[in-house]
C-alpha cells in the first residue's frame, strides 16, 4: 500500500500491470461491499441503524464512492482497460499508461491540504488523553426531554434525573469540536474545554475517538488522490470506533447485539480506556499515511 503513495520526482513512475491493478480493484470492492451493501439495503427498506448508518449520513460519503478504487498519486495503470479512468478528469494518459494528473488537484483546495497536514501533525505530536470516558454522548442528551433525544427509538439506560447525576458526578473533558457542538446548552458549561472550529488544531489529540474516526473524513476528502485502500482502512477504523462510541453511550442498544460499556462504573471506565488506547494505537499509522498523502499532493503541485 505504501508504494501507492509515491512522491513526485523525475524517476520513472510505478507502473502496475493490468492484471495487478484489476485484482486490487476487485479486492477493494469485495472488501467494502461487506459494509456498503447492508447500508444500501437498509436505505431501500427505509430502515435506520444507529451505529453503522452514522458512517454514511454524518460523513456523507456515498457507498458507491467508497467502492470505487483509485491507485493514488504516483501510480500508473497499464493496459487498455485503464482507459476507463480517463472519463475522470483527474486522470491523464501518459507514455506508461493512465495516471492521476497532479495538476488536476483543484488549486482552491491547496490551502485545505496544507491545513490538514498541519492538523495531522499537531494531533500526532500532542500527548493523548484518555480521561473522557465517552461522556460526550451523555452530554448530548443531558437535561433533554424524551422527545428531544436524537435516537429516541431506543430507550435510555437511565431515567433523565439519574442520567444527569451521572454526567454531573464525573469530569467532562471533550476535546473534539464536532462532538462538543452537539452538547445540550446546559451541558456545555460542564465541559472543562471549550473547543471551537477555529481552534480545533489546538485541541485535537489521538486519544479522542472522534479525532480518530475523522481520519476517514480526511481520507475521502483527498480522493481520488489517495489510494482507495487507505480510505477503506480509515473507514474500518471509524466503524469499529463507532461501535464503542454507541456501546458507551446512555442508549440501550443491546437488542442490536451491542452490550453496553458501563462507563458509569469504575470497571466500565477501565474497559472504555482499554479500547480507547487500542484505537489510538491503530490510528497512528493511518494518520502517518494521510500526512504523507498530503505531502505528496502538495509537492506534486509545486
Amino acid at each position: 500500500m505504501s508504494a501507492a503513495l509515491g512522491t513526485a520526482s523525475s524517476a520513472p513512475p510505478l507502473v502496475l500491470p493490468e492484471a495487478d491493478w484489476q485484482a486490487r480493484a476487485r479486492d477493494h470492492e469485495a472488501r467494502v461491499r461487506v459494509w456498503t451493501d447492508p447500508a444500501q439495503a437498509r436505505a431501500s427498506r427505509g430502515e435506520k441503524h444507529p451505529v453503522y448508518d452514522f458512517l454514511f449520513t454524518y460523513y456523507a460519503h456515498r457507498p458507491a464512492w467508497l467502492r470505487r478504487w483509485h491507485p493514488g498519486i504516483g501510480v500508473t495503470l497499464a493496459g487498455e482497460a485503464a482507459r476507463v479512468y480517463l472519463t475522470n478528469s483527474a486522470y491523464q494518459e501518459t507514455p506508461y499508461g493512465v495516471a492521476l494528473d497532479p495538476a488536476a488537484f483543484p488549486a482552491r483546495r491547496h490551502d485545505f491540504v496544507a491545513w490538514l497536514r498541519a492538523l495531522l501533525a499537531a494531533t500526532r505530536d500532542r500527548a493523548p488523553s484518555f480521561g473522557c470516558f465517552g461522556l460526550h454522548e451523555w452530554a448530548m442528551v443531558y437535561r433533554q426531554t424524551p422527545d428531544e433525544v436524537r435516537h429516541n427509538q431506543y430507550p435510555l439506560r437511565f431515567p433523565p434525573d439519574e442520567l444527569a447525576r451521572i454526567v454531573e458526578s464525573q469530569p467532562v473533558r471533550c476535546s473534539h469540536f464536532d462532538a462538543f457542538r452537539f452538547f445540550t446548552p446546559p451541558a456545555r458549561p460542564l465541559n472543562k474545554l471549550q473547543p471551537a472550529r477555529e481552534t480545533a488544531p489546538e485541541f485535537e489529540q489521538r486519544g479522542c475517538l472522534h479525532a480518530n474516526m475523522d481520519l476517514y473524513k480526511w481520507a475521502f476528502k483527498l480522493a481520488p488522490f489517495v489510494p482507495a485502500e487507505l480510505v477503506a482502512d480509515c473507514f474500518e477504523l471509524a466503524r469499529d470506533i463507532r461501535e464503542l462510541d454507541m456501546r458507551a453511550s446512555p442508549y440501550d442498544i443491546a437488542s442490536l447485539g451491542f452490550p453496553p460499556v458501563r462507563i458509569e462504573t469504575p470497571e466500565g471506565r477501565a474497559d472504555y480506556e482499554r479500547h480507547q488506547r487500542a484505537f489510538a494505537a491503530r490510528s497512528e499509522p493511518l494518520r502517518a499515511r494521510l500526512h504523507l498523502a498530503c505531502e505528496n499532493i502538495l509537492s506534486a503541485r509545486s
